[in-house]
């Protein structure tokens, strides 16, 4: 008999606080000799749908990719799992690309889903996206990655598994090192039985990295730019939009490509809530997001840096995405 899926909960809502937000824009632009500001600010409700837009751009084949592979092994994905297994996601954004994997797994047993998100629109996106699938529980946590699942690893019972899913190539967002570490935290809220489903964007020629992240129609601008819109909407800050550009370039030295806003004249910037004021001078840059970009084969001795065992990878080679599931034992 088919079950009727439950009602999409939020589990106790924590939004990072506006102080938090002032504390983090300031330490960024009072940095030198390099501003910053935490790629994870990106993502607010108009962020978030700016986002859904480049993942369908011609230009952007991270998501196409990673969707042709879990719709080709999603199966093939499931079975390697455990049979009583939970499924939290870190950063589900809409939950699209999810969709196969619990679609697989909800065909074998009835399956409780964790999706892990610091923006509540894309949380919420993601619970009508992912509602109707047959046999499915969801509860979200609007946390931050580690918080979130830290709270479901706590949460679960004894002998039940925990499937960790870490799509998208967010990885990516993370310094080598920092990845490393990431990795680590993760491992460390995990039992032997568990795994870490892991997407990680591929090398592949710098003309179609550099596209990918500075679309024809400007959609990835508009997102790189809404996080100055959203500085002024929610710290008091005075940023005019028309005194910054869009630039992505790619840095051969850590393969990432990294997005910055550049000043188009002498700027200067008053953000109230941080009690920060700003200069910046014609051509200098604020630093919003890397994405550093991996070779395959390279992945099995980055995943036993941080404890775990590479048992599976699939590749998808038309664009260079690869899965790689990772286990602890």
């Amino acid at each position: 008999m088919t079950l009727p899926a439950p009602r999409p909960a939020v589990a106790d809502p924590a939004r990072s606080s506006a102080s938090e937000f002032a504390a983090d824009v300031r330490a960024g632009l009072a940095r030198a000799p390099q501003k910053e500001l935490p790629s994870k600010y990106l993502y607010d409700e108009v962020g978030s749908a700016l986002f859904e837009v480049i993942t369908v751009l011609p230009e952007y084949g991270v998501t196409r990719s990673e969707e042709k592979l879990l719709t080709r092994y999603a199966s093939e994905i499931v079975e390697a799992l455990p049979a009583d297994v939970k499924v939290a996601e870190l950063g589900s954004g809409s939950g699209r690309k999810t969709r196969r994997i619990l679609e697989a797994l909800c065909r074998k047993r009835p399956t409780s889903y964790y999706p892990i998100e610091i923006s509540r629109a894309a949380l919420q996106l993601c619970q009508r996206e992912l509602a109707d699938i047959e046999r499915i529980s969801i509860v979200g946590y609007e946390r931050d990655y580690l918080a979130g699942l830290a709270e479901v690893s706590r949460q679960r019972k004894p002998g039940e598994q925990l499937c960790v899913l870490f799509l998208g190539s967010t990885i990516g967002n993370f310094v080598r090192l920092a990845a490393t570490r990431f990795l680590r935290d993760i491992r460390a809220m995990l039992r032997p039985g568990d795994t870490l489903l892991l997407g990680t964007d591929l090398v592949k020629p710098v003309d179609t990295l550099v596209a990918a992240y500075d679309d024809a129609i400007g959609a990835t601008a508009a997102f790189n730019l809404n996080i100055l819109s959203r500085i002024n909407r929610e710290l008091d800050a005075d940023f005019d939009l028309h005194d910054f550009e869009h630039v992505a370039r790619f840095n051969p030295d850590v393969r990432s490509i990294e997005m910055h806003l550049r000043a188009k004249r002498d700027v200067h910037v008053h953000v109230g809530a941080a009690r920060l004021d700003i200069d910046l001078q014609e051509g200098e840059t604020i630093w919003t997001e890397s994405s550093h970009k991996y070779h395959a084969d390279e992945i099995p001795a980055i995943a036993a840096d941080a404890g775990f065992t590479c048992e599976h990878q699939w590749v998808e080679k038309d664009w260079g995405f690869a899965e790689s599931l990772l286990a602890v034992h």
